[in-house]
């Protein structure tokens, strides 16, 4: 009988180091966003990428600037069932405003939430536990189809965004993807000088008090002069879904002693 033989691949996939990002980060330096933009996505400079946007309440700034270089460009949505109902139409009205035509909304596992979030209040009493099932393992499983991924983080946001480059590794996994920031040194002048320029919608919630919206259970309003990311996770030791944060899996967290599963 012939022996089985394993068949040669050549892995032509993109695995960035850290060298390309020195690059990248260098070659770019003193780019603006849009000439940036141009030549990573046309040049092909990151492989196949997708951007990820919660369409919060600055999401259109980054969507708008990059529908003018590739409407087609994969759009993930995170659709948590967590959502507030005007985010998920502000969505839908952001995705027809700007041609978006790859819009893909990712779902928690069904089975997992079954066993993991049955009542769904997962949020009340270990909010990195939802995060991950709701946010954090979807979009990774999305993610393995590509070789880098846009966000709209920003500087101004919070201390722990502040230092952060245009260009790094997702440290998330050990693929070599690259995770990209265009708007990482964007003010919040810049922003709010773009909505104008453009006539872009708001997302109807910023105007009640929201700079910064995510799932509606953990998105609290924000007082003036207070950190635009301070409403979320409001009350416990959490500024991050996860989805930016290097590899950390929360425990499996298990119902506490007197937890009231009617709270």
């Amino acid at each position: 009988m012939n022996e089985l033989r394993a068949i040669d691949r050549l892995d032509t996939a993109p695995h960035f180091t850290q060298a390309d990002v020195d690059r990248l980060n260098a070659q770019f330096a003193d780019a603006d966003t849009h000439t940036m933009l141009h030549s990573v996505i046309e040049g092909g400079l990151a492989g196949d990428i997708a951007t990820v946007s919660s369409f919060g309440a600055e999401s259109i700034v980054l969507l708008h600037l990059i529908a003018q270089v590739d409407p087609g460009l994969p759009v993930l949505f995170l659709e948590t069932g967590k959502h507030f109902p005007e985010t998920l139409a502000y969505r839908d009205t952001v995705a027809e405003t700007l041609g978006l035509t790859n819009l893909i909304n990712l779902t928690p596992d069904a089975d997992t939430l079954a066993t993991k979030d049955e009542n769904g209040l997962r949020w009340s009493y270990d909010p990195d536990g939802c995060c991950d099932l709701r946010k954090v393992q979807p979009l990774a499983k999305a993610l393995a189809d590509y070789d880098a991924s846009f966000t709209g983080r920003k500087a101004f946001q919070n201390s722990a965004r502040a230092a952060l480059p245009r260009f790094e590794l997702d440290t998330s996994d050990t693929a070599g993807r690259l995770k990209i920031n265009p708007l990482i040194d964007w003010s919040q002048d810049d922003i709010d000088a773009y909505f104008e320029a453009h006539d872009l919608p708001r997302h109807p919630l910023v105007e009640r008090g929201y700079p910064s919206i995510g799932c509606s259970p953990c998105t609290h309003k924000v007082a003036a002069g207070e950190d635009p990311r301070s409403g979320r996770w409001k009350g416990w030791d959490k500024t991050e879904c996860g989805i930016h944060l290097p590899g950390q899996e929360p425990e499996d967290t298990d119902l506490p002693p007197g937890y009231d599963p009617a709270f």
